[in-house]
C-alpha cells in the first residue's frame, strides 16, 4: 500500500528542483496566484458534499465503449484513442504515445474511492502493448497510476514527465535511463518527435505535502503536426495565449473540461473556459478530456461534455467526442453520436 504513494524528490533531483525559477519557499508555484479552494471554503465542507450529494455523479447505465485490440493496432494516418478521463493514446507514423494512463480501476490510493464507471473497465494495463513514448503530466492519482506503471514499465521505451515525478517512477522500479524530466520551457527530441514542456495552472501531490513535483502541459510536434496535451489546468488567459503564439496552428488540443466546481475555481476549468482556452491557443480542433470515467467532483457525470458541446458550437470549434476505445483520425472530418445522453 505504501508504494502507491510514491516518494518525494531527494538528492540531485531535489537540488535541481530547488534551483528552478518556479520553485520558491519549499514548493513549486503557478505563474498566477492559485489557491486550491475559493475564499471561505473548508475542506471539511467539501468532503461532506462528496459524501452526501448525489446529483447523478455516477451514470446509472453502463458506458458504451469500442473494444480495440491495442497490442496489434496500427493506423495509416495520425489517430487517437481515448480511454476515459485523461488517458489516451496517440498513433503517429507507427509510434505509440500513451498519456496519463490510469487502468487500475480507480483514481485513488484507496480502492473504495473514485471507482471507474461501469463499462470503462475493459481496458487494463495488460491491454497495452509496446509503448514508444509515455507522457506523464503530473503525479495526481487520476494521472499517475502505480499499478499501471508497474505493469507497463518493461514495455515502455521512453518516459517524458514533469520535473520531480521521476522520483516516484524510480521508486517503483522504472529504469532511470528511460526517464526524461522537464521543467517549464524545456524540451527534448527523440527520433524526430519533439516534446515541449510548458506551464499549466494546477498543483501536485500524492499524500499531505503538495507541490514538491511539477505539473505541466506538453506540446508534441512531429513533421509540422502539433498536439497540445493540457494535463490539468485552471484557466490562465496569458499562458494559453503565449503557448498559442509560440506554437501556431495547433492541430489538436486535449484540454480538461470536467471535475470543476465553484469551490475550487482556479485549479480546474469549467467547460466554457475550455472553449475559451482553445481560442487562445488557436487550436484547430478540441478533444475534451478529464470526464467520462471517474467522479471527482459534484456535477452530473455527463455535464462537462454537454456544456462544452454548447460552448464549442457558440465559438465554432471543431469538437471531438468519440466513444472510449474508438480509433479516430484526428486530421480527417469526423462526426460523433451523442452517446453520453443518458443519466
Amino acid at each position: 500500500m505504501i508504494n502507491t504513494y510514491g516518494k518525494l524528490p531527494r538528492g540531485e533531483r531535489k537540488i535541481k528542483i530547488q534551483n528552478s525559477n518556479n520553485y520558491n519557499k519549499g514548493s513549486f508555484e503557478n505563474i498566477l496566484e492559485t489557491p486550491p479552494m475559493a475564499e471561505g471554503v473548508s475542506m471539511i465542507g467539501v468532503i461532506r458534499d462528496f459524501l452526501f450529494s448525489d446529483n447523478n455523479k455516477v451514470p446509472k447505465n453502463e458506458i458504451p465503449i469500442v473494444k480495440t485490440n491495442l497490442k496489434n493496432i496500427s493506423a495509416s494516418s495520425p489517430s487517437i484513442i481515448w480511454f476515459g478521463h485523461s488517458s489516451y493514446m496517440i498513433l503517429i507514423d507507427n509510434k505509440k504515445i500513451l498519456v496519463d494512463p490510469v487502468f487500475s480501476g480507480n483514481a485513488s490510493p484507496l480502492s473504495l474511492f473514485a471507482k471507474e464507471f461501469k463499462g470503462t473497465e475493459f481496458y487494463k494495463p495488460q491491454s497495452i502493448g509496446e509503448i514508444d513514448f509515455l507522457i506523464l503530466t503530473h503525479d495526481h492519482y487520476d494521472h499517475l497510476d502505480y499499478k499501471t506503471i508497474k505493469e507497463i514499465k518493461s514495455r515502455t521505451k521512453h518516459i517524458i514527465t514533469s520535473l520531480g515525478v521521476g522520483e516516484h517512477l524510480e521508486f517503483w522500479g522504472v529504469d532511470k535511463k528511460i526517464i526524461t524530466e522537464l521543467n517549464w520551457g524545456e524540451s527534448i527530441s527523440i527520433d524526430g518527435f519533439n516534446f515541449y514542456c510548458r506551464p499549466s495552472r494546477h498543483f501536485s501531490g500524492r499524500l499531505i505535502k503538495r507541490c514538491q513535483t511539477l505539473w505541466s502541459s506538453f506540446i508534441l510536434e512531429y513533421q509540422g503536426l502539433k498536439i497540445f496535451m493540457g494535463g490539468d489546468s485552471g484557466f490562465d488567459k496569458k499562458t494559453f495565449a503565449s503557448i498559442g503564439k509560440e506554437f501556431p496552428e495547433i492541430d489538436l488540443a486535449l484540454l480538461e473540461c470536467g471535475q470543476y466546481n465553484d469551490k475550487w475555481p482556479f485549479i480546474h476549468m469549467k467547460p466554457e473556459e475550455t472553449a475559451m482556452a482553445v481560442k487562445l491557443l488557436g487550436a484547430k480542433k478540441l478533444f475534451p478530456v478529464h470526464w467520462g470515467k471517474f467522479s471527482l467532483a459534484l456535477h452530473p457525470w455527463n455535464a462537462p461534455v454537454k456544456r462544452v458541446q454548447i460552448a464549442a458550437e457558440e465559438k465554432e470549434i471543431n469538437l471531438f467526442t468519440p466513444k472510449i476505445g474508438e480509433v479516430v483520425d484526428f486530421l480527417a472530418e469526423n462526426t460523433f453520436e451523442e452517446w453520453w445522453n443518458f443519466e
